[in-house]
């Protein structure tokens, strides 16, 4: 109720990692209620894929190759099981900014099972996607710290405003129309 925007994620778990679906619903669910505070309700598809073991890892010409043949509705959000990228990071976003050197993967947030703090990291990364920046904040307590911290939940007026504008105007996120 009063949400201004709606964002559907496109979730994607695969089959034969450490992931459950039970697991991962609930920790989709806690994340896409931290975007209620900017006016954004998210809904979130999850899908169970079956794919060759390569895939199950993020790393660049895999994932690449595994965009292209998806062709995922986005943003997409992949739950797999490590990174095999290096420099390695337990959680990546990849939005338009970021992507020229590899445009299948913009919109796309990749988490890896060991991650910690699964909610606020998942906000976090889709947050970036968002926005399409890479920005940190400084301030404690603030969702986009670079300290995925349990408690490092909020935005600011200011962070919600791009996250829509940007959103929007990346056909991200749906305008709701608001029935007085």
């Amino acid at each position: 109720p009063g949400a201004t925007h709606e964002l559907r994620i496109a979730a994607h778990m695969f089959d034969g990692t450490r992931w459950e679906a039970a697991q991962a619903r609930t920790v989709l669910s806690a994340a896409g209620a931290l975007f209620a505070q900017c006016g954004i309700a998210v809904a979130i598809d999850l899908h169970v894929l079956r794919a060759p073991r390569r895939f199950r890892y993020l790393y660049t010409p895999d994932s690449r190759e595994l965009l292209k043949t998806l062709a995922p509705r986005k943003p997409a959000l992949f739950l797999v099981e490590d990174t095999r990228n290096q420099p390695a990071f337990d959680a990546e976003a990849v939005g338009r900014a970021n992507a020229r050197s590899r445009p299948e993967m913009a919109d796309t947030a990749w988490i890896t099972f060991t991650t910690r703090d699964l909610p606020v990291v998942i906000a976090h990364e889709i947050a970036h996607v968002l926005a399409d920046s890479g920005a940190h904040s400084r301030e404690l307590g603030n969702l986009m710290n670079e300290d995925t911290d349990p408690g490092n939940t909020r935005l600011s007026p200011a962070q919600c405003e791009a996250l829509r504008t940007r959103g929007e105007a990346n056909a991200l996120l749906t305008p709701r129309v608001v029935k007085p």
